[in-house]
């Protein structure tokens, strides 16, 4: 096995173990390009779309958020031109049935599995198909939605007769999406099942090229805030004949991710070619009357786009180490603590101590007032439980001992505080914990 190979495999395995992410459908053998995310990987997630949205929406005036329906009039999928091109090229082997993605196989001629001949290159849509309707012959075939921006495009005259925002703004919203991936791969990163973060901004035609660099810097500070090094991101501009066919501009932003470098979010210029085409297909008028002329023009949209899973991979991967601490090696996940889906554990010392069980409950209750992501842990001894939170990434580990009791009066109502990338120990107070530890959250 490859080095990089033996990466992934140790995260998929943590993630297992721990609670992250399971296999989709496992007791029935999986479901390919399915995953499942357990309570740690759904508390992580959670961390992931609340600071996004913190960032993109609630520290801004100028973005209004939407949570647009999964399931569109299929016209909506016409006028974007997804039902005539939303297609990968797909090749099947003749003799093992089966098919790839053309454009990820060196040779396509020969069936990379077992060897077999390829037959010629298709166009395969990537939409999954439903039906709406309940009598027969009377079903209408609807598409599982496989982006969400169109969701934002057809509610931009909502937003306009709702709130009557002035250019520039945008229209923002996290959710899922479903394309039938010829080829699942790399854990979470590919997949048929997938959740964005992005918003559409709309702007005068002539301030896109100002706008673009803007928000690449703002996208860029994104990033930084993950805990992201400069050499963990490389961004890639799309070069002419290969961006979207929406897109006049287009940077993709990569991760170092176990497999290669991969796209974890991207920038595209759109232009004014969505609401064209849905005040051409829907005869809506979704142009934006300027308040100071009282002319309508339709505008240009600039599309920051991130993946949600992929960016759960890419800050497990940055996140996983392996250490030396007190002459044992250890697996440590070094999440920042504002993304650590647990933020504190609690211990007694001893769980066979009532007095010591009891004054630890006391403790956890009392943070779990101003800190709901705490865990209660007294399952073996003190070394173990710290093993167990510094593979979940919890930053702080709490111990209530006999020096909390009284037992050296100087330290009563006191604990011992643990940090998990440093191994150090100090004693707080009980009464600054809450305090103390919100501050470090939020450093």
């Amino acid at each position: 096995m490859d080095e990089k190979n033996d990466v992934m495999e140790k995260l998929v395995s943590l993630c297992k173990r721990r609670g992250f992410v399971y296999q989709g459908s496992e007791i029935y053998g999986g479901l390919a390009g399915t995953w499942d995310y357990g309570p740690l990987g759904v508390a992580l997630k959670k961390n992931i779309e609340q600071a996004w949205w913190r960032l993109f929406v609630d520290s801004r005036d100028d973005m209004y958020g939407i949570d647009s329906a999964i399931l569109m009039n299929p016209k909506v999928w016409e006028a974007s031109g997804h039902v005539s091109g939303f297609a990968d090229p797909l090749v099947e082997c003749g003799k093992c049935k089966r098919r790839f993605r053309a454009d990820h196989l060196d040779n396509v001629e020969k069936c990379p599995e077992c060897g077999g001949k390829l037959g010629e290159t298709k166009q395969f849509n990537m939409m999954f198909k439903t039906t709406v309707g309940s009598v027969d012959g009377s079903d209408t075939t609807v598409y599982m939605r496989p982006e969400t921006a169109q969701g934002m495009f057809v509610n931009f005259k909502n937003i306009i007769d709702t709130f009557h925002p002035k250019l520039p703004f945008g229209i923002a919203q996290i959710g899922r999406n479903f394309r039938n991936e010829i080829a699942p791969r790399d854990f979470i990163f590919r997949v048929r099942e997938l959740e964005i973060m992005e918003l559409e901004y709309f702007l005068d035609e002539k301030a896109w090229q100002e706008q673009f660099e803007y928000w690449l810097g703002q996208m860029r500070a994104w990033f930084a805030s993950l805990g992201f090094a400069k050499e963990d991101i490389k961004e890639v501009e799309i070069a002419d004949g290969e961006r979207a066919h929406y897109s006049k501009r287009t940077v993709d932003f990569h991760f170092k991710y176990p497999h290669k470098f991969d796209e974890i979010g991207g920038l595209a210029y759109r232009t004014d070619f969505d609401l064209k085409n849905h005040i051409e297909h829907s005869g809506a008028d979704l142009r934006y009357m300027d308040p100071n002329t009282n002319e309508k023009s339709v505008p240009h949209v600039l599309e920051p786009t991130f993946g949600l899973g992929r960016h759960v991979l890419a800050v497990i991967a940055k996140a996983y180490t392996e250490d030396e601490l007190g002459g044992e090696t250890r697996v440590v996940l070094k999440l920042p603590p504002h993304l650590a889906p647990i933020k504190a554990a609690v211990f007694p010392l001893l769980k066979n101590k009532p007095e010591l069980v009891a004054k630890a409950r006391e403790v956890y209750q009392l943070l779990k007032k101003d800190i709901p992501q705490i865990m209660w842990d007294d399952n073996g001894n003190v070394g173990k439980r710290y093993r167990r939170q510094d593979e979940i990434g919890t930053p702080w580990c709490i111990t209530i001992d006999f020096d909390t009791l009284g037992e050296t009066p100087e330290m009563k109502d006191t604990v011992t505080i643990r940090d998990r990338d440093s191994g150090k120990q100090e004693r707080v107070a009980i009464t600054d914990l809450s305090n103390l530890l919100c501050a470090k959250i939020r450093a």
